[in-house]
């Protein structure tokens, strides 16, 4: 097989490998045979379906993936239109001497660390729109600061904020699916954190690409640089601080959760085992770092052992140990939430689900705008209903996600 071959080839190669018809390959993954039809003529679908062709043949599911090119596919510019400001803050245009943007008064490093909180707070309220205002602003903002403190702690400080605001573009470019341009940002984010000196930064940095590579669905990296990062900060946990356990445990979880969809079930639970000991140093507290991280106890690696059980497809275990976690704000478990709305839609239990997702559009509509899985569940869960007509929760939520 070529190693230019895309998920096609790769698909079939392998399948034939195993001495399995495209019928046998679908019996066994759980999906329709017109499914593996349809990807080994080289149609698309969701990672969710490569992760049960990969479960399916016994290999990772980074194994099915290879582009043959991104000419292969017709692509738009509205998104540059769109992102325009934040791009042109991202990346400006470069000449000779440097940067072309130049500013004349001496940056204040106070005003721009409490916009970066202010940023960061409308981010995790899901005012989206606040976040895109303020953003190309504040990363020129954090440029001109580095480029106007040429040395000693008050530049090392504005490269420690600059890293700060440019993870926070790559956070929000990876909730919006501006994949490519969030990648830059969170590259840069890392460079100036340790060009700071700043370890937690790293971490903060490298925990946002780790979501934006699964994303991508680069698997092994996610994992492997989630890892990396976490055996480089991991704390001595008697002198621990909260952001120092949180910061570890977070990378730990996404490597976890990398490994869980690339097929490898061990090693994803000996990471959650790693990440736990972190959330058991925490004690009853809650690490919080708003700007890069955001939250981390031992909920949240709870909420992954419950998320790997689901890429595993395993719903009916979803739900059971769902069932024991104690209730906390809808914001701190939205995406368990989702989890669970997934596996009562894959158990059909379609009112569960619908309820579930209905909950989610009152308290997080931006956030569940950007939720592919939540669209892909609701159409699930209409699919199994019983009823001829729609209720009028289905009928908000179908408006809500453009269901026909």
């Amino acid at each position: 097989m070529s190693d230019s071959a895309g998920p096609a080839d790769r698909l079939r190669d392998i399948r034939r490998r195993r001495g399995l018809t495209q019928e046998g390959l679908a019996e066994r993954a759980g999906l329709s045979p017109a499914t593996v039809k349809k990807i080994e003529r080289g149609g698309t679908a969701r990672v969710e379906t490569y992760h049960a062709l990969a479960r399916a043949l016994h290999v990772r599911t980074s194994a099915l993936f290879d582009s043959p090119g991104p000419h292969q596919s017709l692509r738009h510019n509205d998104d540059n239109i769109d992102l325009m400001r934040l791009r042109q803050a991202v990346v400006p245009p470069a000449t000779f001497p440097g940067r072309m943007d130049t500013v004349d008064d001496e940056p204040d490093l106070d005003r721009l660390r409490h916009t970066t909180r202010s940023v960061a707070l409308a981010y995790h309220r899901d005012d989206y729109g606040e976040v895109a205002e303020l953003l190309p602003e504040l990363v020129r903002s954090a440029h001109a600061a580095v480029e106007h403190f040429d040395g000693g702690p008050q530049h090392t400080e504005a490269l420690r904020l600059r890293g700060n605001v440019l993870q926070m573009v790559g956070r929000y470019l990876t909730q919006v699916r501006a994949l490519d341009l969030a990648q830059i940002a969170l590259r840069d984010a890392v460079r100036d954190a340790v060009a700071a000196g700043d370890r937690s930064g790293v971490a903060a940095a490298v925990y946002q690409q780790g979501w934006l590579l699964m994303r991508q669905g680069r698997l092994d990296e996610a994992e492997r640089v989630s890892v990396a990062t976490a055996e480089e900060v991991e704390p001595r946990i008697s002198r621990a601080s909260r952001q120092n356990l949180g910061a570890w445990g977070k990378l730990l979880v996404h490597a976890s959760a990398a490994a869980a969809r690339n097929n490898r079930p061990q090693d994803a639970r000996e990471l959650l085992r790693l990440a736990r000991t972190a959330g058991a140093a925490l004690g009853g507290a809650t690490a919080v770092e708003e700007s890069s991280w955001g939250r981390f106890d031992w909920r949240t690696v709870a909420f992954q052992g419950i998320e790997n059980h689901l890429v595993a497809e395993r719903p009916d275990r979803v739900l059971s140990l769902a069932a024991r976690m104690p209730a906390t704000s809808n914001t701190f478990r939205r995406r368990h939430l989702l989890d669970v709305a997934q596996a009562h839609a894959m158990v059909r239990q379609p009112d569960e689900a619908t309820a579930i997702l209905a909950a989610l559009l009152d308290d997080t509509p931006e956030w569940l705008r950007h939720q592919r899985m939540a669209a892909h569940t609701f159409q699930t869960a209409l699919a199994a209903t019983k009823r001829r007509r729609l209720s009028p929760q289905q009928r908000r939520l179908a408006r809500f996600f453009d269901v026909a």
